[in-house]
């Protein structure tokens, strides 16, 4: 590897790093879970891995500070289905006290991990071609595989329990609002194949909804926009990916619709803080919006900007039907954080600086844990 590509590596890794060190930090933001034991699902997709670096991150941070004082550390139990995707993706964290993995399918019998104070269940298909190619997964995560944890939250002590959710479960756009807040219900055709995923969602949070009533167990559910960042997977099927990708390989853009539809956007680093931010000062049984509202923007205007960072143009292309079929049919679907941001989150991670970011990742060779 040449020097200028170890650089660039090491460039893009460091702020993806300073994120972290920058969350790890913020010692509010840790008091209610420390000297606890946090379960994650998902752990190997793109927001779980980022949830695992950082809470191993801030016992690296936090038994450093201790001195004296009695430390603090939390126990990370990491779950996903493919344990050698596992120890490429958190090789880093295999050996350490404090991290556990285990290999199981959320949406079978789970396993004894031991008591789990927090469940963060950020477990399912998140991108078209899953939709299509695995659509009862889809749907099965997260229903069956909220339900199991639920239960295994309930059987083993579980003190709180966060379902990530989605911007989708809002439907379409009535015309109504400019911004979706938590309180908003658009239109959502029940009787297609893409609809498994939204309608997933919302059979999750009023899964959430029903133990709470039942067993007392309290719960949050951060919403999040479309996410991007660093900790990509390569298979990852969505538009901003496929995108990157293609700016990455200095390679033409390919849009494959007009590039009307308007989202919203956020960098990885700041969707964890956001879904710690909602555990950590949210109110249990309510849903938070987290979302850059400085990073809405056209797919044609993502494309048109990677384009310009990339040297290349941006090209139409007509999707596959099995892309088409998993596509999301809202034109317009941008969320209003303001909810989470009166709780004191905000988003650190400008739109042109985690695209400069995640080009990067993307340009460079696998690095450890990100094949």
């Amino acid at each position: 590897m040449n020097r200028n590509h170890e650089q660039e590596r090491k460039d893009t890794w460091d702020r993806y790093m300073a994120e972290l060190y920058a969350l790890a930090g913020q010692e509010s933001l840790w008091k209610k879970i420390e000297g606890s034991t946090v379960l994650i699902t998902g752990a190997t997709g793109m927001i779980g891995k980022c949830l695992v670096d950082l809470v191993m991150l801030r016992n690296r941070v936090s038994r450093k500070g201790a001195g004296e004082k009695e430390q603090r550390e939390i126990r990370v139990i990491a779950l996903s289905r493919n344990e050698e995707k596992a120890r490429k993706r958190l090789g880093e964290h295999w050996d350490q006290e404090l991290f556990q993995y285990v290999s199981c399918d959320v949406n079978d019998v789970i396993p004894y991990c031991g008591t789990a104070d927090y469940i963060i269940h950020a477990a399912s298909n998140t991108h078209p071609l899953l939709y299509y190619r695995d659509s009862v997964g889809t749907i099965a995560s997260n229903v069956i595989g909220t339900k199991n944890l639920l239960d295994y939250g309930i059987r083993h002590g579980a003190r709180h329990f966060c379902f990530v959710s989605s911007v989708e479960v809002y439907g379409e756009n009535r015309g109504d609002t400019e911004k979706f807040r938590e309180d908003y219900s658009g239109y959502l055709d029940c009787n297609t194949l893409r609809a498994g995923y939204p309608e997933s969602k919302r059979t999750g949070e009023a899964l959430c909804n029903a133990y709470r009533e039942t067993y007392g167990l309290d719960f949050v559910i951060p919403r999040l926009a479309r996410v991007y960042g660093p900790t990509m997977l390569p298979s990852d099927s969505k538009a901003v990916s496929q995108f990157m990708k293609k700016a990455a390989a200095g390679e033409d853009i390919v849009l494959k619709s007009l590039g009307d539809q308007k989202y919203s956007y956020v960098f990885v680093t700041d969707a964890a803080s956001g879904i710690l931010y909602s555990m950590a000062f949210g109110k249990p049984g309510e849903a938070y919006n987290v979302a850059d509202e400085e990073s809405d923007i056209t797919l044609k205007g993502l494309a048109k900007h990677l384009a310009e960072t990339a040297g290349s143009k941006v090209v139409f292309q007509l999707p596959q039907e099995e892309e088409r079929r998993g596509y999301s049919t809202a034109t317009k679907a941008m969320l209003d954080a303001a909810k989470l941001r009166e709780l004191g989150w905000k988003a650190r991670v400008s739109m042109d600086e985690g695209l400069q970011c995640t080009v990067k990742a993307f340009s460079r060779e696998p690095a450890k844990g990100q094949e």
